[in-house]
């Protein structure tokens, strides 16, 4: 075997429980796209932050991102290695998807949303 091969996927240890990519884009004002920036984002991304600081869980993460291509949905998430994409709007939505799917394991239905390419 070639000792420079690649691990299949089912070897690549699993490093953390969850990870949040949470976008923060930001586009100029009344760009045609929009952004998760412009939708007020910024609060509730470090909010999001300090709530997974305080659970001292060490095997979920967040990771700032830039767009993620649903510009119009935002601010938006998505949750691995689930694949679960959330539309939060309030302070209130982010202490739920992380009391609730983050350490609780179960999906918060009313804030899941469905990307459509």
């Amino acid at each position: 075997m070639n000792e420079t091969a690649t691990l299949a996927l089912s070897e690549v240890p699993q490093v953390y429980k969850r990870h949040v990519f949470a976008c923060f884009q930001q586009r100029p004002p009344m760009h045609p796209r929009g952004s998760c920036g412009a939708s007020g984002a910024q609060p509730l991304w470090e909010r999001l932050g300090k709530q997974l600081e305080a659970s001292g869980q060490r095997d979920i993460v967040m990771t700032a991102t830039g767009c993620m291509g649903f510009c119009q949905a935002g601010p938006i998430m998505v949750v691995y290695p689930e694949g679960v994409w959330y539309q939060p709007k309030t302070p209130e939505d982010v202490d739920e998807i992380v009391r609730t799917h983050l350490l609780g394991g179960e999906l918060v239905e009313r804030l899941v949303i469905v990307p459509h390419i």
